[in-house]
């Protein structure tokens, strides 16, 4: 399992797979609350969830672990 977190929209991405290739992820459900998107294949397996209000659902722990996808890339060295 692996967790992605965007600070700035408040978003995170548990992937429940090592890798979600392009086009893998076949069927989009919303959670009954609009809480989160769950990413299924074509054989309805569960791949990944999309979270939203992620500092608000997630454990602190898991969050401060998670990969960060919000910040600016390092600007290239000379």
């Amino acid at each position: 399992m692996r967790v992605e977190h965007d600070a700035s929209s408040d978003m995170a991405y548990i992937y429940l797979v090592d890798s979600i290739a392009p086009g893998q992820a076949v069927r989009q459900v919303p959670a009954w609350d609009d809480s989160a998107i769950l990413d299924y294949d074509s054989h309805g397996r569960l791949l990944g969830i999309e979270l939203f209000s992620a500092a608000r659902r997630l454990h602190p722990v898991l969050l401060a672990g998670a990969e960060r996808i919000d910040r600016e890339p390092d600007p290239p060295s000379a």
